[in-house]
C-alpha cells in the first residue's frame, strides 16, 4: 500500500507527545508499507533529523512555514470559521505542496494525524483517508477556559465551539477515525463516537527499563514543560502539595525535567527549596533513573500520559490524577495510586516514602501492567487492518 502520512510536525526528535505517538506509529507501518511522510514545519528542521526519517520512510518532504505567514494566516482565520488550530498550520503554498505530492505519488491511503492536517485532503473525496484524532481536543481547550483571565477565556471558547464543529465535520468526511483511549473517545461531540476505534500508544520497554543508579532525587515531573496541562500540573504539586510534604520532611526534593520550561516553571525552582528545573535532557531515562517516585497530577487536558507509561516501564511507583488515570486504566492501589485534593497526594508520597518496600510492589507491579497492555506493534496493527483496502477495491485494481 502507499500510503500518505501528514504530520502537523516533525516526528523526531521524540520531545512531544503527538511526534511520540506518529514516529513510532510511522516506523513500524514503513516495514511492509510504501510510505510518503509530508510534514509540516514552524521551524527550521536540521538535516540529521531529515536523515534519520529518511532511514525508514520511502519518502519525504517537509514544508516550512515561515512566522510572517503564520502571523497572517491567524488574522485571517479570525473572520473564518475555521479552528485557530487549523488555520496556524493550513497554508496556500503548503496546499500547492500538498497537491503535487498527491498528484505524484498516487496514495493508496492517507493518514492524517491530528484534525490541524485535514484541511489539506478535505475535499480529495476519491482518496481513503484515516483520522487519528490523537485525543479530544475540543475538550481540552473547553477545560483550559477555566483557568484563564476573562479576554483570553472568551479567545478559547470561540475556540472550543469552532473546534467542536470542526472535528465533527472531519468525522463525516474521513473513512476511519481513531483515538488514543476509550476516555478520549467519549469526550467527542458526534454522536457517532462509538465508532471510533480506539488505538492506545506503546511505550518501548526495551529502551525504558528499570535502571539500578543511586536516586538524587525523591519526586520527579516530566513533560513538555509549555503544554498549558503540564504547566498547571506542575504548578499543583509545587504549589500545594510539595509544603505539605515538606512540613512534614524538608528535606523532600523535587526534579523537574522536559522542554521549553517558561519562566513561571523556572520561578518554581526560585521560590521553592529543594525543586530543581533542568529544562531539556538528552536522554529522559536518566531523570526517571535517578529520582523514587514519579508524581502527575493532572488536573486539565485530555490524551494518554506518555510521561506514566515510561515511569512505569522504568520501574518507578506513580501517582496521579483520576483524569489521567481514566487513559492509562491502572489499577489504582495495586499498580497505581490516585489522588485527589492536595493532601491526599501529600499522605501517598509520605506514605511511599516511609516504606520502600511498597514503592517497590508498586512499581513491581505497575511495569507488569505497563509490558502487558501497551505495545506499539499491537498499535500499529490495528492501524493497519482498519486501513486496509477493501476485498472489492483489490479485485477491481487486479
Amino acid at each position: 500500500m502507499r500510503l500518505l502520512v501528514v504530520l502537523s510536525r516533525m516526528p523526531y526528535p521524540l520531545e512531544k507527545g503527538d511526534k511520540l505517538r506518529a514516529y513510532h506509529l510511522v516506523k513500524r507501518l514503513a516495514r511492509h508499507h510504501e510510505v510518503f511522510l509530508f510534514c509540516l514545519s514552524d521551524r527550521r528542521v536540521r538535516p540529521e533529523h531529515e536523515e534519520h526519517l529518511r532511514g525508514f520512510c520511502k519518502q519525504l518532504q517537509v514544508v516550512y512555514i515561515p512566522l510572517h505567514r503564520i502571523l497572517w494566516r491567524m488574522v485571517t482565520t479570525a473572520f473564518s470559521r475555521l479552528p485557530f488550530q487549523v488555520g496556524y498550520f493550513h497554508h496556500r503554498h503548503a496546499q500547492r505542496a500538498m497537491d503535487r505530492v498527491i498528484d505524484a505519488f498516487k496514495p493508496d491511503h492517507v493518514l492524517c494525524q491530528l484534525v490541524r492536517t485535514t484541511e489539506y485532503v478535505r475535499h480529495r473525496y476519491e482518496l481513503p483517508k484515516t483520522l487519528d484524532y490523537m485525543d479530544a481536543l475540543s475538550k481540552g481547550m473547553e477545560r483550559r477556559t477555566g483557568n484563564v483571565l476573562l479576554p483570553l477565556r472568551l479567545l478559547l471558547r470561540t475556540e472550543t465551539r469552532r473546534l467542536i464543529r470542526y472535528e465533527n465535520l472531519m468525522f463525516d468526511l474521513f473513512d476511519n477515525r481513531v483515538i488514543i483511549s476509550a476516555q478520549d473517545r467519549d469526550l467527542l461531540y458526534h454522536p457517532d463516537r462509538d465508532q471510533v476505534v480506539v488505538v492506545p500508544n506503546g511505550v518501548d520497554t526495551a529502551y525504558f527499563s528499570p535502571r539500578a543508579v543511586e536516586k538524587r532525587y525523591d519526586l520527579l515531573f516530566t513533560g513538555n514543560m509549555n503544554y498549558p496541562p503540564n504547566i498547571d500540573s506542575v504548578c499543583f504539586l509545587v504549589e500545594r502539595v510539595l509544603p505539605l510534604v515538606q512540613a512534614r520532611r524538608p528535606e523532600v526534593s523535587l526534579l523537574i525535567a522536559g522542554a521549553d520550561p517558561g519562566q513561571r516553571v523556572r520561578n518554581l525552582a526560585v521560590h521553592y527549596p529543594n525543586v530543581t528545573v533542568s529544562g531539556w535532557v538528552k536522554d529522559i531515562r536518566d531523570s526517571y533513573a535517578t529520582a523514587r517516585i514519579f508524581v502527575a497530577p493532572m488536573q486539565i487536558g485530555t490524551g494518554l500520559q506518555n510521561k506514566l507509561l515510561e515511569a512505569m516501564a522504568m520501574g518507578m511507583p506513580c501517582i496521579t490524577s483520576d483524569l489521567a488515570n481514566n487513559a492509562v486504566v491502572a489499577n489504582p492501589g495495586e499498580e497505581i495510586l490516585i489522588g485527589h485534593e492536595p493532601e491526599e497526594y501529600a499522605r501517598h508520597i509520605l506514605y511511599l516514602l516511609d516504606h520502600p518496600d511498597e514503592r517497590e510492589r508498586l512499581a513491581r507491579n505497575g511495569n507488569r501492567f505497563v509490558r502487558e497492555t501497551f505495545d506499539w506493534d499491537r498499535a500499529a496493527g490495528t492501524l493497519e487492518k482498519l486501513m486496509a483496502p477493501a476485498p472489492e477495491a483489490i479485485r477491481q485494481e487486479t
